[in-house]
């Protein structure tokens, strides 16, 4: 638990888009990718691609968890690991189509949110409040042959005021109307990105470095930590592409990198 004169969160990087986000008193697992390196992972239509990397977390290296955010139903951000080893009563907050597959699975305790939903917890003064924010899983029209994305933003509160604001992009593309983020939730403190450039038969499917760098234009966080970005052969952009697209933008000096196994604290802007 982050104490009332530390950062009020922090966030430890697994690898792929799996994050452990410690928000005040809460704990949250995002997109579990708990595969080895060399591990296939199915993309759906039958198409596979092979894990490069190892994970720095798995099932075992879990503290207590509040819930899981999931961002969309797809090989690489909940796999078979997760399925199988992942408590079966573990609170699930993600869209309305992966809920009802997760459910299915037995995760009774899956909700799906729709576009600008939300759910909280309360506990010891503070609250956490996670709201479903759009997202597009590649051009108009491929999109719908991916599994539905959404991003989150995720509040903590303690005695009813804000601490800390925190933006998870899923895999998203950048789009004008992400704006609409920012005007509903301003003063974005931090915001993770997904990136990689992933393309699926040739077709970009999340952000890029120069979208990344454009959407972190768009939405203003005071910072940015880049996720997503090398774990796959599928991910043909690297987080170096983000790093140099936010330097030529002026905003070098607003990235907050995270190796794998690594944790930062998490700061209101």
């Amino acid at each position: 638990m982050t104490g009332p004169d530390g950062p009020p969160g922090s966030l430890t990087f697994g690898g792929t888009a799996t994050t452990l986000l410690r928000l005040g008193g809460f704990t949250l697992l995002t997109d579990p990718n708990f595969l080895h390196r060399g591990q296939r992972v199915h993309l759906g239509y039958g198409l596979t691609s092979r894990r490069r990397t190892e994970p720095a977390l798995g099932p075992e290296d879990l503290p207590l968890l509040d819930g899981v955010l999931l961002s969309h139903l797809h090989g690489d951000h909940f796999d078979r690991i997760a399925r199988d080893r992942l408590a079966r009563d573990l609170p699930v907050v993600t869209t309305p189509h992966a809920a009802r597959r997760l459910r299915r699975w037995g995760f009774g305790a899956a909700t799906g949110l729709r576009t600008w939903e939300s759910r909280e917890i309360h506990r010891d003064g503070e609250t956490l409040r996670v709201t479903a924010v759009p997202g597009q899983h590649g051009p108009a029209l491929v999109h719908r042959a991916l599994p539905p994305v959404m991003g989150s933003v995720v509040d903590l509160e303690r005695g009813g005021r804000r601490v800390l604001r925190v933006y998870v992009t899923g895999d998203t593309l950048r789009r004008p109307w992400l704006r609409s983020v920012r005007e509903r939730f301003p003063d974005i403190d931090v915001m993770v990105a997904h990136l990689g450039g992933t393309r699926v038969l040739g077709v970009l499917v999340t952000m890029d470095g120069e979208q990344g760098a454009d959407l972190a234009r768009l939405v203003d966080p005071g910072t940015t930590v880049p996720v997503h970005f090398d774990d796959y052969p599928v991910f043909r952009s690297p987080r170096s592409d983000f790093l140099e697209q936010m330097r030529a933008h002026g905003l070098g000096g607003r990235v907050l990198l995270v190796d794998r196994g690594g944790t930062v604290p998490l700061r209101a802007r």
